[in-house]
């Protein structure tokens, strides 16, 4: 963690009169987004794909589990590699390995095996737990507190998380599902129902260019991102203890998964941080009932994650099973669906900061993240009707496209507030753990959308309208639910706005 007694001096050197270091940041994240986008669009379709067109012929039920694992251990293993650049390798170093681990999960999947998938799957998510909390570190260390490029600063690096988002589909999902990509691997000499591997092949191609473009720019970050100084005592003991409670919570997860008899351990997700809001709310201490607030907030992003994380897995295989792929006479691969919500991030993006800045304060954050649950569960509620004509056949592209555009709308409510609320709310002496909780929240949220993505079906047009309606519904109750405790969320919050 950057020493607040050495704070940057102002610099303009680079894009926009920014930092010259803001462009290595940008650059390289936006290529981490490409191979993460690119890869997370075909997992699920691979997975589900039959053995005879390359994929792994699982069912959605396995499928969902494996992708939820996945993206769940992404945000967990946060926590502990945020931990070790604060307290061993510096955020600069601990970014390099874990692009480094990035780009050899890639490439592991780019075999066709089984035991590479998940050898694959599991360097990814362990890289990009040690890369992109971060990254995230070294932009905010680019400018004092006080500078106000600040904002302006991490807008620019969240354009280039977009961007990468929104070119990653369309290159992946061409070179995995297109005829034209098929019909090129197999002139040369390939089997084209190994287009998938291809496809990962690619991420690993763009991770590769970023650690480049890291690399040959690593003097833009001469002043951040530094190790701790090699005196400094390492605290080996912390970092186990870590590691092991998070190895403790994923193993409790597993089990969750694979013994019936531990299925209850999943209502956790929402009980525990329910007991928590109960016992600090109750407390005296200011401090601690602004950690009650900060327990309802990491509960509504865990509700939000919950659904928007099934982009990848419900989204993906709807698009693929029931959607038409094909636009005045134009086909296109069903993947493509997963850039739309980069498209309207990049379109909305300056409408929400007009917002923000001429109304933001006068709206509480409870009320913020209100709105952002209100257009999740209203995108689900439109996926019921959408659900009811696929017994007529594929339906029109419209409707995926409405769904993202009201998805977009709620990210853009909730996500860019919720990281400053928990800053805000934490104690100063527990940050740290307040950034655990939300890390959490997110890990488990997207746990959770993987196990309700498996009772997907696309045969049956009934059960797959009220699969839509009962997820529109629990988010809308929570919806509702935070809206009436907003006045006493407000309180909990103190002087915290």
């Amino acid at each position: 963690m950057q020493n607040p007694a050495s704070s940057p001096a102002r610099d303009e050197s680079g894009i926009f009169g920014h930092p010259r270091g803001l462009t290595n940041l940008f650059f390289t994240e936006l290529w981490e987004r490409f191979g993460y986008y690119g890869m997370r669009a075909l997992l699920t379709l691979f997975m589900v794909a039959p053995l005879a067109k390359g994929g792994l012929g699982f069912d959605n039920k396995t499928a969902g589990i494996i992708y939820g694992t996945y993206t769940m251990s992404v945000y967990m293993l946060s926590i502990p590699g945020g931990y070790i650049a604060d307290n061993f390798l510096g955020a600069r170093a601990t970014v390099f390995w874990g692009g480094l681990i990035i780009a050899l999960g890639y490439f592991s999947l780019a075999v066709h095996s089984t035991t590479f998938f998940y050898l694959g799957l599991a360097l990814v998510a362990c890289g990009t737990g040690l890369l992109k909390p971060n990254i995230s570190t070294m932009v905010g260390s680019l400018y004092s507190k006080d500078d106000p490029r600040r904002d302006s600063g991490f807008s620019i690096f969240y354009m280039g998380i977009n961007i990468g988002a929104f070119i990653a589909p369309l290159l992946t999902g061409f070179v995995a599902q297109h005829p034209i990509a098929k019909d090129f691997i197999a002139s040369l000499g390939f089997d084209p129902n190994r287009s998938w591997h291809f496809a990962f092949a690619m991420s690993g191609i763009g991770m590769v260019i970023g650690l480049v473009i890291y690399v040959l720019q690593k003097h833009r970050l001469a002043n951040v991102g530094h190790a701790p100084a090699p005196e400094t005592p390492r605290p080996w003991g912390k970092l186990a203890l870590v590691l092991g409670a998070s190895a403790l919570v994923f193993g409790l997860i597993r089990l969750s998964d694979t013994n019936p008899n531990f299925a209850w351990i999943t209502y956790g997700y929402v009980v525990v941080p329910v007991l928590a809001i109960i016992w600090f709310g109750t407390r005296k201490d200011p401090a601690q009932k602004r950690m009650a607030a900060v327990f309802v907030f990491a509960l509504a992003y865990l509700i939000f994650c919950a659904v928007f994380e099934q982009a990848g897995s419900t989204i993906s295989l709807f698009a693929d099973q029931l959607t038409r792929t094909e636009v005045f006479g134009f086909a296109f691969p069903s993947s493509w669906f997963q850039s739309v919500n980069s498209i309207f991030v990049i379109a909305l993006s300056p409408i929400f900061a007009w917002v923000w800045i001429k109304w933001g304060p006068k709206i509480p954050s409870p009320i913020k993240f209100s709105f952002g649950l209100f257009f999740l569960a209203l995108s689900f509620m439109l996926m019921v009707p959408a659900a009811q004509l696929t017994a007529e056949g594929r339906i029109s592209p419209a409707w995926l496209i409405g769904l993202f555009f009201l998805q977009t709308v709620g990210e853009l409510a909730l996500s860019p507030v919720g990281l400053s609320t928990m800053t805000k709310l934490a104690p100063a002496n527990l940050v740290g753990l307040v950034m655990g909780v939300w890390f959490l929240a997110a890990a488990l949220g997207n746990k959770l959308a993987g196990t309700l993505a498996g009772d997907f079906t696309a045969t049956d047009p009934k059960a797959l309208s009220d699969f839509f309606l009962h997820q529109a519904g629990w988010v809308g109750l929570a919806f509702v639910v935070l809206l009436v405790l907003t006045p006493w969320v407000k309180k909990l919050m103190g002087e915290v706005k």
